[in-house]
């Protein structure tokens, strides 16, 4: 009976079997399958329907004990992540006002502190520039307000109400940084100015949050007005420019002070990428894209109430300057060395730290002039002269006659002659130098003719025999090779009545706007009245003619002439030597033929230039400081 019920029990009830048999033995019967009696159907073992219902209830079961208790311990958990979250929001929070507190404002770097000199002429034309750097510091008094405004929105125009850095910049940078993608910009202007002018230019996290620190603390204690000030005066411009007063005088050839308006948004554009902009006004392809950057900073000026509408609808792309400019070798860089020497001294500091300290040199040279100069003499700078024995025409012979060249047409030379010029012209009683060309190219030749050669005087200091001359000019006429500058002060002593006056090349020096030095003439009485006036007779002319000439020489050596009114004395000498070669030291050579005819046209020519007859001025119109009051009549010569 018990083998029939199970036997029955494996056919009809084989599942109640089957799930005692699976609560006590896991296995199956001998010889059979995992969980199923032998002859027992699909519905049995501990894998039936019954069983998978029962296995999956308990299953919800858990599910909904574990539910009741995630929703009973939420807010539990939420508490201790909250907690948690705080704590670090806290520790990081801490640990930023510790580093703020921690971060000191560094010094400017040394070579941002650097500045250039910048040399002027009389007019304030642009002489050139000494120093390692092209820079010059300006107070932002000196930058006209819509030339900031144009900085402003062509780099930050959210610069007047931030806090000094900009977040979302940030975050970019440092996902770029992190992620390895391109360099990411869009930084402040303040960020700009800690990064250019106080940190270093490398791409990293740690510099990065550094940056943004000193940024901060910045903008919390110095006014928005200093830092724009700074970053004015440091930014590169492109073409070695940094800084707004030397890239104004870079691009435009001005102070920052007279830029106009399209000027100073132009040049708030080159920022962006200054060292592909640089080429502007001699690359089409970089003007054009500049123009482009210019309309859109413009048209945000005008959108921000910075410029009028009027100045918008007026304003022209400016003509920049070519570039790249011409170099300063050449004959300025003799103007240069004479001023910067003389500057210095003023000053009382060496001439390296002129160069390095962003002085502004205002010179007394009339910069066209000197221009002027240095084409009429470069003709005859160095040329070949062979045997040359042709006869000379008319207008020659008149000029070598009238420059005393009667006996020097005859001669001849031979072989590579180099001719020297220098020419001198200062203002009697005054001293101010307006020309001073010692040399065609300082590159090639950097001892100044003009001021320093020992030039041979012979006849040309004849005027001068017999007087009783006081210092400076005591020993002149024992001198037998004077520089030509110190010839020049002996006339221009005799055509100021006897007044000597120091010959200078330094008017004025600035410094961030503030004068340190101005010159004032310094003269002294080196000759009489009476023996001043000898002086003139002797001198070739004709009564009432002006200006008076005297042209002197020593042999076939040298040829000198100098001519003068009471406003200006110009002397031009001439020498010329046989250059050296090699081993072979260079040697005196006999002026050509064409010396005197080359002097004269020297002369006359720089004449004209400076006291304008050609434009019909008359030079006896205007006063000279350095003559008797109410003396205003040139010095007429008379034989």
């Amino acid at each position: 009976m018990n083998g029939a019920d199970v036997d029955t029990g494996g056919r009809a009830g084989g599942t109640g079997v089957a799930v005692i048999a699976d609560d006590h033995d896991r296995g199956g019967s001998p010889g059979h399958g995992p969980g199923r009696g032998p002859g027992r159907g699909p519905g049995g073992g501990r894998h039936g329907a019954g069983g998978r219902g029962r296995l999956m209830a308990g299953l919800r079961r858990r599910l909904v004990k574990r539910r009741i208790r995630i929703r009973r311990t939420r807010g539990r958990r939420l508490r201790r992540a909250l907690v948690v979250l705080l704590a670090l929001l806290a520790n990081l929070v801490g640990a930023a006002v510790v580093a703020y507190h921690l971060t000191k404002i560094p010094e400017p770097h040394p070579e941002t502190a650097m500045q250039s000199t910048v040399f002027v002429d009389d007019h304030g034309d642009y002489l050139g520039r000494r120093g390692p750097v092209d820079r010059q510091e300006i107070p932002l008094s000196q930058v006209p307000r819509y030339v900031q405004e144009a900085v402003i929105a062509a780099e930050n125009r959210s610069f007047r109400s931030d806090t000094g850095i900009s977040p979302r910049a940030i975050a970019r940078a440092a996902w770029a940084t992190v992620s390895g993608g391109d360099r990411q910009g869009g930084s402040t202007i303040t960020q700009q100015y800690v990064k250019n002018a106080l940190l270093s230019p490398e791409q990293t996290l740690s510099r990065k949050a550094r940056e943004a620190l000193i940024s901060i603390k910045l903008d919390r204690t110095r006014s928005k007005d200093e830092i724009l000030q700074g970053y004015l005066n440091t930014v590169y411009f492109g073409r070695g420019a940094a800084g707004i007063q030397s890239a104004a005088r870079n691009y435009f050839g001005v102070d920052a002070k007279d830029l106009t308006v399209s000027q100073g948004a132009a040049l708030a554009s080159v920022i962006n990428i200054p060292s592909y902009y640089e080429k502007a006004g001699s690359d089409p392809k970089v003007t054009a894209k500049l123009v482009d950057r210019w309309e859109w900073v413009l048209d945000a000026m005008a959108h921000s109430g910075a410029i009028t509408s009027a100045q918008r609808a007026g304003a022209r792309f400016p003509a920049f300057r070519f570039y790249p400019p011409g170099d300063t070798d050449g004959q300025r860089q003799y103007l240069i060395d004479a001023a910067a020497s003389e500057a210095a001294d003023r000053l009382g500091i060496t001439e390296d730290q002129l160069a390095r300290g962003g002085y502004t040199v205002r010179t007394t040279f009339d910069l066209t002039a000197q221009d002027a100069t240095a084409e009429l003499a470069a003709d005859g700078t160095e040329k070949k002269t062979g045997e040359k024995t042709g006869e000379k025409t008319a207008e020659e012979k008149a000029a070598d006659a009238k420059a005393g060249g009667k006996k020097r047409a005859e001669v001849k030379t031979s072989g590579d002659v180099r001719v020297h010029t220098a020419v001198v012209a200062l203002v009697p009683g005054d001293g101010a130098v307006r020309v001073l060309y010692g040399g065609a190219d300082y590159a090639s030749q950097p001892f100044n003719d003009a001021r320093d050669g020992a030039v041979e005087a012979g006849t040309a200091l004849q005027p001068f025999s017999g007087m009783k001359l006081l210092a400076p000019l005591t020993d002149l006429t024992r001198t037998a090779a004077p520089t030509p500058l110190r010839l020049a002060s002996a006339y221009a002593t005799a055509a100021a009545h006897g007044v000597y006056a120091t010959p200078y090349t330094v008017a004025k020096i600035t410094r961030a706007g503030r004068t340190l030095y101005e010159a004032h003439p310094r003269t002294r009485t080196a000759m009489t009245r009476a023996d001043a006036g000898m002086v003139a007779k002797l001198l070739y002319g004709r009564l009432d003619a002006a200006p008076a000439t005297r042209t002197g020489a020593a042999g076939l050596r040298t040829l000198w002439q100098t001519t003068y009114d009471e406003h200006l004395t110009l002397t031009v000498a001439l020498f010329a030597e046989h250059p050296a070669k090699g081993k072979k030291a260079a040697l005196p050579a006999p002026l050509p033929y064409t010396a005197g005819s080359r002097s004269l046209s020297v002369s006359e020519g720089v004449w004209s230039k400076i006291v304008g007859t050609a434009e019909g001025h008359d030079p006896a119109a205007e006063p000279n400081p350095g003559l008797p009051t109410g003396q205003t009549k040139p010095i007429l010569a008379t034989r």
